[in-house]
């Protein structure tokens, strides 16, 4: 009985319970198998890695207040971020990794950098 490479569908040659080809073979069906389980992950961390370049575009250095209509126009996502930090004053900053928000009033937008003490334990 002739067995066929998962991947490619050559005849294997070899151990009876072998499945690929070769080790190329073997490491592109396992990729490929891995990027269809994992299409939704890779497709929030697309969106979550834009809008980290989208608040570092607006605020590369320190603090900067925007309007958020300046956000939303350059494809901003409100509804995606990595973690949040509440402050004294039950202010929530909102972060993409090291960077964050703060929404304020008249619909603006304070950008800052993640600081040693705003990270999660």
């Amino acid at each position: 009985m002739k067995r066929e490479c998962l991947n490619c569908g050559e005849i294997i040659k070899g151990r009876s319970d072998k499945k690929f080809c070769d080790h190329l073979c073997r490491n592109a069906y396992n990729n490929n198998r891995k990027k269809e389980l994992e299409k939704y992950i890779i497709q929030i961390n697309s969106e979550l890695r834009k809008n980290r370049r989208i608040l570092k575009d607006f605020s590369p250095v320190g603090k900067t207040t925007i309007r958020s209509n300046y956000l939303k126009d350059s494809g901003f996502n409100f509804n995606l971020q990595t973690n949040t930090f509440t402050t004294k004053n039950n202010n929530t900053y909102k972060f993409c990794y090291d960077y964050g928000y703060l929404e304020l009033e008249d619909e603006k937008v304070l950008i800052v950098n993640l600081q040693d003490y705003m990270k999660p334990i």
